[in-house]
């Protein structure tokens, strides 16, 4: 498997992004947006995402070994580098997950939250693979938030209304499943395996980018795949951003941010 990744932050502030590959694997995380309020956390998002990251390869390098079992694992080393933070704080430093791992002649995937991982497959079509029970919770507050332009006073304290609400649902059965200060998460993501020789290629990507297709809709899958295969990862995110600059204070398109951070990771056999 060849892997090739990209991520660039969404604007002036760190990228809360994280992107790697190996010969045999693909991962992508989207650290969950504070809002600017208090994590229990000294360390930040930037920092969870990275140490999560390192540890979930690490964890996954034994390429029999269950995807979900070695998010468990990545999820308590790290826990245990911060033992001095609030790890109970519902506000603290979580990512959503999304992992592609060729195993001899299948690929293993795993997804927990909106990262969505694309299966471009040789008729020509395209499978996604997502977990979208976010999309569910808390639609009234999600609506407060869209009807304002970002960078306003009323788009920052919906914005704020609408994560602490979450925040109280986070991680519960009444709500949605992330990557967080426990190994709970793990056990709810969404796994399955593909055969390889029913794809062409594929993609792992956060949330920045796949916007592009299912939110801004100025794109299709198609059109997705042949910007990668033709230009790669880069010009994808590039292209996500030029979208963006028509429409920089969110009227055509209602977000929670300007420009979210992206990350890619494109896969080929």
């Amino acid at each position: 498997m060849r892997v090739s990744i990209d991520t660039i932050p969404g604007g002036a502030n760190p990228n809360e992004d994280w992107v790697a590959g190996t010969p045999s694997l693909a991962v992508v995380l989207d650290g969950l947006s504070t809002a600017g309020l208090s994590t229990g956390c000294s360390h930040g998002v930037p920092w969870y995402v990275a140490h999560l990251g390192g540890h979930l390869l690490a964890s996954l390098a034994d390429p029999d070994r269950p995807l979900r079992e070695g998010l468990a694992e990545a999820l308590e080393r790290v826990a245990q580098l911060h033992p001095g933070c609030d790890l109970k704080n519902p506000g603290t430093p979580s990512a959503t997950v999304a992992v592609l791992r060729r195993r001899n002649e299948v690929l293993d995937h795993l997804v927990l939250a909106d990262s969505p991982i694309v299966l471009a497959t040789h008729r020509g079509d395209f499978t996604v693979l997502t977990d979208l029970r976010v999309d569910s919770v808390l639609p009234e507050l999600r609506a407060e938030v869209e009807k304002h332009e970002t960078h306003t006073p009323g788009h920052r304290e919906a914005l704020q209304r609408l994560v602490l609400a979450q925040r109280q649902v986070r991680n519960t059965s009444e709500g949605y499943w992330v990557a967080a200060g426990d190994t709970e998460g793990a056990a709810h993501a969404l796994t399955g395996v593909t055969p390889v020789k029913e794809v062409r290629d594929g993609a792992v990507m956060s949330d920045g980018v796949s916007r592009l297709v299912t939110e801004y809709r100025t794109a299709t899958w198609d059109d997705v795949f042949n910007t990668l295969r033709s230009s790669g990862s880069r010009q994808l995110i590039k292209d996500v951003r030029s979208t963006e600059a028509t429409d920089p204070t969110g009227i055509r398109w209602p977000r929670y941010k300007s420009g979210d951070d992206a990350a890619v990771a494109y896969c080929q056999w």
